[in-house]
């Protein structure tokens, strides 16, 4: 049986699984577990009859609580002085005993210290069975995509210089700690790359010192073969992953593009929150929002997530008509006219224990398909108001447009609803072009963003201005032609839709919707193969061979360092990004020269099939998607004569992901108004 290749979320969830098992590995029996030390406490989990531990209840430690005497807790908190006193507090009231203590990250030596003397004082030791450090203090939410959660104003906390030199150390070491825990729970130990200055230069550094002093100064080194314990057929790394870190700066344009992929237009027409959407629906004549959480087990999100928005529909029109037949394919048998109305009663004793069977099963599709009708109702509506077809296709060919034609767009009175649209593709297109932008035509442009209704994003231009005239961005965006655009309106006509899917839009989800008109507005695009510019850098690290001379040239004096080679630790940097901390001396030396050796012509050009991407400043579900394009596209090329793909696999992080309104209101208008 061929190995899987275990995502960072089946590790992570793996490691909240050993802690809800106390710290033990799975395979080790409850029943062979012995009282710890002399406390007398028992160590050995709650489990069912299938061994797998039970924690009936979740809360918040800052809730309030009342005592469940002689019954054992488990913590998950940020090590924090407050957190420890809670802990403390609870412990000191008989809330629960035993505890097991788990901290989200490893805990300051002064921290450490001082909740063992609150322990000491309260004389409660002896009901504290566990302390562990986790190293789990990032989000995943999907397969391999993480955030750090650390707002969405991390761009302008690295680049605006209100932020005092102790916040930006600050929210570095956070990307630290949060990167090495990252890869503690891939147990895999990274050579890293990042450019020669700014914040990415800081954080490789502290990473790198950070890695080698666990290696050199740990009696317990978590890279170490005894840590790394393959369940079995699981995938197991033939090689080192590489850990690329780079700036948000490479390329703004995804932070405000409008892409056209299932998941990019959830997070950018739909409030969408760790997994969670909010949805506008009508209910008995209101509009009302519905939540709906994205879990790991919806089969319709993973299959379609990066693909298409048109063929998403079309998805979901067909698996709408399979669901249909198999619920009548029951009923027929069970002699009920409804699904719903199946019970021990209504079906005849040869049907009945088959039709039991599929219906928990059937009822789960049924409320997966009409979460993403719900979904992708939402997503019609927003696209048709603020014709996001339209912007998406010039997106696709933007460096062709010419001034007076952006101008005419903004100026026009047809285009959209969002007026905030039509300056998202105004700055895709200014730090886009080679042409240079005159001060009287910047001027003008100006005036026509504030008759179009973006007077309050206005600041946002003023930065990018001076971005622009810094050179800082270099975009490497390719694509092997324009858009493609189907002759066929979209979903192949409305004959092609189910009935369901008809019915549930011209039933009024939103009001009085025009059916017709919804859906003969908008344009069956299909994306160009395109990769963006961190995507280009990505495959000139980690394929060099393939990658364009211009991918590679970009990336040729990017640092190098291995935590295991006492010589690789980065070459001498240049001077300081100017544009990393305007205003002010960076924080630790932020870009200044360092201790090394360059690296050598092999090393520039070894070869990864595994990489972890952290963006500082922001990430974007673009990025994320055609990241994971590359791989699909680079392991089919990479096929050889026994069909056998070449294994690849990319990891996307960043400080958090961000939208676009959000980050040109977060991040772009404050760093504006800072100027």
């Amino acid at each position: 049986m061929a190995s899987r290749q275990q995502s960072l979320r089946d590790r992570q969830k793996a490691s909240i699984e050993k802690i809800l098992n106390l710290n033990r590995e799975r395979q080790e029996s409850a029943a062979t577990s012995e009282p710890n030390g002399d406390t007398g406490l028992h160590s050995g989990a709650i489990v069912n009859e299938d061994g797998d531990p039970i924690w009936k209840l979740v809360v918040n430690i800052n809730s309030t609580r009342y005592p469940i005497p002689d019954v054992p807790v488990i913590y998950l908190v940020e090590p924090t002085a407050v957190n420890m006193q809670l802990i403390t507090s609870d412990l000191a009231r008989g809330l629960y005993t035993p505890a097991y203590v788990n901290f989200l990250s490893s805990v300051p030596r002064a921290l450490l210290e001082d909740f063992a003397s609150q322990i000491a004082s309260t004389n409660t030791s002896e009901h504290i069975a566990q302390v562990y450090d986790q190293y789990l203090n990032f989000i995943v939410a999907e397969p391999d995509l993480f955030s750090l959660g650390m707002g969405k104003e991390a761009y302008w906390t690295f680049h605006s210089a209100k932020p005092s030199d102790e916040e930006v150390e600050a929210a570095i070491d956070r990307i630290v700690g949060g990167l090495f825990s990252v890869c503690v729970t891939m147990g895999a130990m990274p050579i890293i790359r990042c450019p020669q200055s700014g914040a990415a230069k800081e954080i490789a550094t502290k990473l790198d010192r950070r890695l080698r002093d666990h290696i050199l100064n740990s009696k317990d080194n978590l890279f170490s073969a005894a840590h790394q314990k393959p369940t079995a057929g699981s995938y197991v790394p033939s090689s080192r992953p590489v850990l690329v870190i780079v700036d948000r700066d490479i390329d703004l344009n995804p932070m405000l593009s409008h892409s056209w992929t299932y998941q990019s237009l959830v997070h950018d027409v739909l409030t969408m929150q760790l997994n969670r959407i909010s949805v506008p629906i009508a209910e008995d004549g209101t509009q009302k929002s519905k939540s709906y959480d994205l879990s790991a087990n919806d089969f319709f999100w993973a299959r379609n997530a990066s693909i298409p928005f048109p063929q998403v529909a079309e998805d979901i029109d067909a698996e709408l008509t399979r669901y249909t037949a198999d619920a009548e394919n029951v009923t027929k048998k069970t002699g009920v006219s409804n699904i719903e109305d199946l019970t021990d009663n209504t079906a005849s004793a040869a049907h009945l224990k088959a039709a039991i069977t599929l219906l928990p099963e059937l009822r789960e599709r049924k409320a997966t398909l009409d979460m993403h009708m719900n979904i992708a109702t939402a997503l019609l509506k927003g696209i048709k108001d603020r014709q996001l077809d339209n912007f998406f296709q010039l997106e696709e060919a933007i460096t062709k447009q010419s001034a007076p034609q952006m101008l005419e767009l903004i100026n026009s009175s047809d285009k959209g609803t969002d007026p905030l649209d039509k300056l998202r593709i105004f700055i895709i297109w200014f730090l886009s072009t080679e042409s240079k932008v005159e001060k009287a035509m910047f001027t003008r442009f100006e005036q026509a963003l504030t008759t179009a209704g973006c007077a309050e994003y206005l600041p946002a231009l003023t930065y990018i201005k001076r971005m622009k005239d810094l050179n800082v961005m270099t975009i490497m965006t390719t694509q092997s032609g324009g858009v493609q655009q189907s002759q066929a309106p979209l979903f192949g006509g409305l004959s092609s839709l189910s009935k369901n899917f008809s019915d549930r839009l011209s039933a009024g989800t939103f009001g009085n919707v025009n059916l017709e008109g919804l859906l003969s507005g908008v344009k069956n695009f299909l994306p160009a193969n395109r990769d963006l510019t961190l995507t280009k850098i990505v495959e000139s690290i980690m394929d060099p061979a393939t990658a364009s001379s211009s991918a590679i040239a970009k990336t040729e004096s990017y640092l190098y360092f291995d935590p295991r080679n006492a010589h690789a630790r980065g070459t001498t940097g240049g001077p300081i990004n100017p544009t990393s901390r305007p205003g002010s001396a960076a924080p630790g030396g932020l870009g200044s020269s360092g201790p090394g050796t360059g690296a050598s012509f092999g090393q520039r050009r070894q070869g990864f099939s595994e990489a972890i991407v952290f963006t500082v400043g922001g990430g974007s579900m673009d990025e994320y998607g055609n990241l994971q394009e590359w791989v699909k596209r680079s392991m089919a090329a990479g096929q050889g004569a026994a069909g056998t793909a070449k294994s690849r696999r990319v990891v996307y992080g960043s400080t958090e992901l961000v939208n676009a309104e959000d980050f040109v209101r977060g991040c772009l208008v404050k760093l504006g108004q800072d100027d």
